[in-house]
């Protein structure tokens, strides 16, 4: 299969872009910085003047869209929020012009989504089937960004919105910094600690697009998270675990406000959110118990 990827660059998209080479798949990066093609990924200007990635791709079986700014990068500062969130309308906007322009369509658009459009609880438990939406900055941003790459079904492809839960990571994602201060001997629970962590090892996040991909089957929200989400306290208690650190030192709420500004949400609130339709699709999690993905990533 011939793969396009925008934002193949980031973190996730280095990732699945190794995945799909090793599984014998042709890849195409768009990107603004222009490079050789090498073996069998290629790289295709886009989101500049000039640029027509349409007259260069002839055919394509999939796109994925894993382009935006990070939310994880700088305070959410009302330009930062805007510099989000029109990241991820602008990239889809030009996807779906360059998407309807080709003569041979793709089969599928997967775009990246993410759990953050389910309201924070510390009771509710979340499925693909739950209506609830988040009235917040980031519910209001991936309401509109599904909205927006579901137009893709109107030219008769299929659209799969990967609702990304807390992705765990050596090179990015949000383990790093959860894991420094246990690193530092200074790891202990945040906030209330009955928050919700719904967390999936990056390697369930690259199996879970390609087996999207793949699966005809799926259309629409597919949430990304392990099978078996715990509160923020165990989860800093299985970090510390891991490490031999010890779990002491509280980071209250105010601090964490202080510190980060409302981008403290992510954090101090959580979802209880469960992959209903990978499960039921029969994708099988490569890790879905946390020591064991915390064993993996941090030993």
């Amino acid at each position: 299969m011939e793969i396009v990827i925008a934002g193949g660059s980031g973190f996730i998209g280095k990732k699945l872009t190794d995945t799909l080479l090793s599984n014998g798949h042709e890849v195409v990066i768009l990107t603004r910085k222009i490079r050789p093609a090498n073996g069998m990924v290629s790289y295709v200007r886009w989101l500049e003047d000039g640029a027509n990635p349409e007259t260069v791709i002839e055919k394509a079986d999939a796109f994925v869209n894993l382009a935006g700014v990070s939310i994880n990068d700088g305070r959410w500062t009302a330009r930062h929020q805007k510099q989000i969130y029109d990241s991820r309308m602008t990239a889809t906007d030009e996807l779906l012009r360059i998407i309807f322009a080709m003569a041979q369509k793709p089969s599928v658009l997967i775009n990246a989504s993410a759990i953050g459009i389910y309201p924070a609880s510390t009771n509710t438990i979340y499925s693909e089937d739950s209506s609830e939406i988040a009235s917040d900055f980031l519910g209001r941003t991936v309401l509109d960004w599904e909205k927006k790459a579901k137009q893709a079904e109107g030219h008769g492809l299929r659209s799969v919105f990967m609702r990304f839960g807390v992705v765990l990571g050596n090179e990015g994602g949000a383990l790093p910094l959860m894991s420094l201060p246990y690193k530092l001997f200074l790891g202990g629970t945040v906030g209330s600690g009955e928050q919700w962590v719904s967390w999936v090892h990056v390697t369930d996040v690259i199996q879970s697009i390609a087996f999207a991909i793949e699966t005809s089957e799926l259309s629409g929200p597919v949430n990304v998270t392990s099978p078996s989400p715990v509160r923020m306290k165990a989860f800093g208690k299985t970090i510390g675990s891991v490490l031999h650190r010890p779990h002491w030192l509280p980071v209250p709420s105010f601090a964490m406000k202080f510190a980060l500004g409302q981008k403290s949400s992510l954090v101090l609130e959580g979802q209880h959110v469960l992959p209903k339709v990978l499960m039921n699709a029969g994708y099988k999690f490569s890790f879905p118990l946390l020591d064991a993905a915390l064993e993996d990533l941090l030993k």
